[in-house]
């Protein structure tokens, strides 16, 4: 009886230790990503620093017969990828509540929305009257849209890893870190393009 009642403790102690440890493990690869964000945003800053440097000294700022930027159609786009941060905040909620049907769908609507985002900026760059090499505007606004749109593309693939790994039976029973490291890429890259939008678009 005895004997059986240590068996239990040790089981017991032995399951807590491995939750405990999942659970530091965890958090420190959360931290490790955040310090990996924060990286990012220093790398973002210091565009964002340069273009208004450039735009406040230089004389001729605009490439010669461009008079600004359509404003219309990257609203539009700006909307859409905004309001996917709240589709796949939705998605994890789903998945917290072990609802995999939800969170394959809402990340999928994730995914399709920040396609949409890319397909629009790759014809309104196709559409554009000057290129990289057209002027200070022309090199710094293909350099902050093309390194934002890479962020994009890679938080698609990101969601498509995820998507995947659904499918494994019991891959989220132990933790939600890729989900959360996810959703985390893709707030950040939603925030960085309205700081985009604002300074390219609305700041004219």
């Amino acid at each position: 009886m005895d004997s059986s009642l240590s068996s239990e403790k040790l089981h017991h102690l032995e399951h807590h230790l491995s939750q405990e440890y999942e659970h530091d493990e965890q958090a420190n690869s959360l931290f490790g990503f955040i310090v990996f964000l924060l990286s990012e945003s220093i790398i973002f800053l210091s565009f964002f620093a340069g273009y208004i440097i450039y735009k406040t000294t230089t004389v001729d700022w605009l490439p010669t017969g461009v008079s600004g930027l359509e404003i219309k159609e990257p609203a539009i786009n700006t909307v859409i990828l905004v309001s996917s941060s709240f589709v796949i905040y939705v998605a994890e909620q789903f998945l917290e509540r072990h609802k995999l049907w939800g969170f394959r769908v809402f990340l999928l609507a994730t995914m399709a929305m920040g396609t949409y985002f890319l397909v629009g900026q790759g014809i309104e760059w196709h559409g554009l009257k000057f290129g990289f090499t057209s002027g200070v505007f022309g090199g710094m606004f293909y350099l902050l849209t093309g390194f934002h749109g890479l962020h994009v593309f890679t938080g698609i693939l990101l969601q498509g890893i995820m998507l995947g790994r659904s499918f494994i039976p019991g891959n989220y029973d132990t933790g939600h870190f890729g989900i959360m490291a996810t959703s985390l890429f893709w707030h950040f890259v939603d925030v960085i393009w309205i700081i985009l939008f604002v300074l390219l678009y609305l700041w004219q």
